[in-house]
């Protein structure tokens, strides 16, 4: 989709989110002239994913299109830090497709971020400081 939808300085990220359907919810990065009112390409697969269904999601893989003065070669990308955040938020089981090693594994999204912030929009359960966290990190789980 990226190949087909790339324009620089415009669309360079590309995502994709697997729901337990089997079903994949696609999105588009989004510039902006003004960074702040960018929309990265994960963030829009996760509207359009809780626009079609409830089912749990699953999976999420973002690959990035080369500009013009790189080798032309996409390669996925990690979500960046807000977007951990926000999947994190609206799908806490979610694994993230990350590039390691010449291959791509599935990491869970607590292990790409340990420390999430935690407000008060909402009531996040809180997870004891012990052997139960660890292994709820191991499971994928995000602790709030």
């Amino acid at each position: 989709m990226i190949k087909e939808r790339y324009m620089l300085a415009r669309h360079q990220i590309a995502a994709a989110i697997l729901d337990a359907n089997g079903n994949v919810h696609v999105g588009l990065h989004l510039d902006a002239m003004v960074g702040r009112a960018a929309v990265c390409a994960e963030a829009s697969a996760l509207s359009v994913a809780r626009l079609a269904t409830d089912a749990e999601l699953v999976a999420v893989a973002a690959v990035r299109y080369p500009k013009p003065t790189e080798l032309p070669v996409a390669r996925v990308v990690p979500p960046c830090g807000l977007c951990r955040e926000l999947l994190c938020d609206h799908a806490p089981q979610l694994e993230a497709a990350v590039a390691r090693d010449g291959g791509v594994e599935l990491i869970a999204m607590p292990l790409l971020l340990p420390d999430k912030y935690v407000g008060t929009k909402w009531t996040v359960p809180v997870l004891p400081d012990d052997e139960v966290t660890t292994r709820s990190l191991m499971r994928g789980e995000c602790r709030g």
